[in-house]
Parts: C-alpha cells; sequence; structure tokens
C-alpha cells in the first residue's frame, strides 16, 4: 500500500502539472477560454457515455493487468503529445482528439486502480485506505499546479507531458509487484456476463439500492450548486473583495490545505452512511451562505478551511459507500454508472454556476446555492422523518406484541 500510495502521489502530480500546462497551451493556440473548456470537456465527455461500459470490462478483466495496460496507454499518449509539442506540430484538433483519447482510457482507469487500492488492505481498513487516497490527490493537485510554471519555465511546456508519461510508467512499474492482503479478494464471486447485459445488471442494481440514488442525489446537488469553488471564490475573491491572481492564490492553498486535513480525518471513519452525507452536505451549504458575507479576504480564508474539510470528509464518505456496498462482482459497475451520474454535474455545474454569477453576482451565487442545498437537504430529511414515523410506531407495535 505504501508503494502504491507514492505511485500514485507521483501520478497525481504530473496529471495536474499536465492539466495546468494542457490549458495553458490552449490559451496559447487558440486565445480561447471557450476552445479551453472545450478540451476539457472533450476530456471527460467520454465518462457520460461510456462509464458504464468500462465499469463491465473492469469487473470482467483481470484487475492488475487493466490497471497497468491503462497505464501505458496513458504514459503512450502522453510521450505523443510530448514529442507534438517539441516539434511544434501540435494543432488544436490533434489536441482534441488525444484529450478524448485519454477520457476514454480513463473510463477504465479509474475504476480499476481504485478497487486494486483496496484489494491492498483488509475489508474493516478500506475507509482508511480511500482516505489516503483523498490525502495523496490534494497534495498531487498542489505540487503539480504549483510546480507546473517552474517547469515550463525552465523546460519548456513539452516537458510537463514527459514527466506525466514518466508518472504513469511509475505506475504500470510498480503494479506487478502489489500483493492482495488477505480476505481482500473474493475469489468466488461470479464473472459478469459479457455485454450489453452486464450493464444492464450494473444499472439495475445501482438504481435498486435507495441509499446509492440518495448519494447520486445529494452529491450532484452539492457539486452543481455548492462545491465549484474554484470558480465561485474566484469571482468572489477577483470581485467583491477586490484581489487579484495572488489573493485567489492564497485562498486556493488555504483550500488545498483543508482538503488534505478533511481526507486524514475521513481515514477514522468506519462505516459511513448516507446520513452522514446528508449532514455534512447541509453543513457545507450553510458555510457557502456566511462565506457570501465575507467582508475581508482574512474572513474568507477563515472559513475556506473548514468548507474543504466538509468537502473531503462527504468525497471521502461517498466512495467508501460505492466501493464497500455492492458486491465485490458489481464494484466496478457500480464505480462505472457513477462516472456516468457524475459526468452530467460535472458538466452542468460550471454552465449553472456561470449563469448564476453572470445574474446574481458572485456574492448571490453563493448565498442562493447555499441556500437551495442547505434547504433542499433538510427538507427531504424532515419529509423522511414524517414518513419513518408511522412506519417506526407500527414496529413498536408489534414488538410490544
Amino acid at each position: 500500500m505504501r508503494w502504491w500510495s507514492l505511485a500514485n502521489l507521483v501520478s497525481n502530480v504530473g496529471a495536474w502539472m499536465q492539466l495546468t500546462v494542457q490549458n495553458l497551451l490552449v490559451l496559447q493556440l487558440t486565445g480561447s477560454a471557450a476552445v479551453t473548456g472545450l478540451s476539457l470537456a472533450l476530456q471527460v465527455a467520454p465518462g457520460l457515455l461510456l462509464g458504464l461500459v468500462g465499469g463491465a470490462a473492469v469487473d470482467r478483466w483481470p484487475r492488475k493487468l487493466t490497471a497497468t495496460v491503462s497505464q501505458a496507454v496513458l504514459a503512450a499518449i502522453a510521450f505523443a503529445t510530448a514529442a507534438l509539442v517539441a516539434l511544434g506540430a501540435l494543432s488544436v484538433p490533434a489536441l482534441m482528439v488525444l484529450a478524448v483519447l485519454t477520457g476514454l482510457v480513463a473510463t477504465v482507469e479509474g475504476p480499476a486502480c481504485a478497487l486494486l487500492g483496496n484489494d491492498l488492505v483488509p475489508p474493516e481498513d478500506v475507509p482508511s485506505a480511500i482516505s489516503v487516497g483523498s490525502v495523496v490527490h490534494s497534495v498531487g493537485r498542489l505540487a503539480g499546479t504549483a510546480s507546473a510554471g517552474v517547469v515550463v519555465a525552465l523546460f519548456g511546456m513539452a516537458s510537463a507531458y514527459v514527466v506525466n508519461g514518466i508518472s504513469f510508467v511509475l505506475v504500470a512499474a510498480v503494479i506487478p509487484f502489489l500483493r492482495p492482503a488477505a480476505g481482500a479478494v473474493v475469489a468466488d464471486a461470479p464473472r459478469p456476463p459479457a455485454g450489453a447485459q452486464g450493464v444492464r445488471d450494473g444499472v439495475a442494481f445501482f438504481c435498486s439500492r435507495r441509499r446509492l440514488v440518495a448519494l447520486a442525489g445529494l452529491t450532484g446537488l452539492g457539486s452543481i450548486l455548492g462545491r465549484n469553488y474554484g470558480l465561485t471564490l474566484a469571482a468572489l475573491v477577483t470581485g467583491a473583495l477586490h484581489g487579484g491572481a495572488e489573493e485567489f492564490g492564497v485562498i486556493a492553498t488555504v483550500l488545498a490545505a483543508g482538503g488534505i486535513t478533511g481526507a486524514v480525518l475521513a481515514g477514522r471513519l468506519r462505516n459511513p452512511s448516507v446520513r452522514m452525507v446528508a449532514a455534512v452536505t447541509a453543513a457545507g451549504g450553510v458555510l457557502q451562505c456566511f462565506a457570501a458575507f465575507s467582508p475581508t479576504l482574512l474572513f474568507l480564508a477563515l472559513l475556506v478551511v473548514p468548507m474543504a474539510v466538509l468537502e473531503s470528509l462527504s468525497d471521502t464518505a461517498v466512495s467508501t459507500i460505492l466501493q464497500t456496498d455492492p458486491p465485490a462482482h458489481l464494484r466496478g459497475r457500480v464505480l462505472g454508472a457513477w462516472r456516468s451520474v457524475s459526468t452530467v454535474w460535472g458538466l452542468a455545474g460550471p454552465l449553472v454556476l456561470g449563469v448564476s454569477i453572470q445574474a446574481l453576482g458572485a456574492r448571490g451565487a453563493l448565498l442562493s446555492g447555499g441556500l437551495v442545498v442547505g434547504g433542499a437537504v433538510g427538507g427531504a430529511a424532515a419529509v423522511r422523518r414524517r414518513s419513518a414515523g408511522p412506519v417506526a410506531a407500527a414496529e413498536q407495535v408489534s414488538v410490544a406484541a
């Protein structure tokens, strides 16, 4: 698990370095923020259409082989892009094609690597393993984004793609030496059917589990209206609080530090519930409302810390439920279904918030989003308690009898 975490840390640093440079590269080639957004959307879009297929493949194929091959393919894409950049032959259409290819491979690579990491610890330690992954992701994001400018200044834009390609090779080299923990692999799990039937089985299971459907509703609501802090807080800092890129950099750093803290705290979660995710989501909405009224950058920075902690706690709890609730032979397909539905709010969130900021301003967007999130979660909880009341009373009568 230590080797796996170290390899993933390097991979996350490389991935965020490449993503940062890719945005700069598209802006340099086109001068258009819209085309930059399109390149990101094309990389995410395959998850919407093929997430279910990728999850079914992960359930059917050998996990270590699947993860190794997907890492090798991603490395080849990164090295090919680096060569095109170094030769001055990279065009916008070629970059878009490479972004789509990366997204296609990620539909298999994401669930395969997530489940492979869980196999390295005993079942009772899976929540802690997922929290370690969250820490690795947060640290990698912070280090990769921060080091991208330095690497590009010293070695050019192609170097970021080379670093990312090397990081994929490192992960692929580590995977064959990983050994699953005792009891982590279910040897007698039924092999899923091939083709559309396997995909349908995954969708049917996901839709039949009320807690998974509720989890999707909670996470989608929070992601669209409450957690795109990179957009809402950037608008607040540079607008109403009269800051600049440097001030937003400070807020972004505090946000990342809070995320790391939340991931560490989440390591103590053993059996997270949907109720806990709902409480954390509602609390995040309340803090977002307070952030809307921030009079100074210092006040905002103090609020950002608990906001990031709650976000990280929620993410880890959701990942733990998704990776432990389904039977072992269905987990890849459940993660694939989650990738498909999460792509919807991943694409819709920035659009909705952009329109909201344009119409209401940064403070209005934060306040209205927080009120909707908190109100919706609180209202749903009240309805659930009211509907559960008669059932609970009937159960008490039955027990008494």
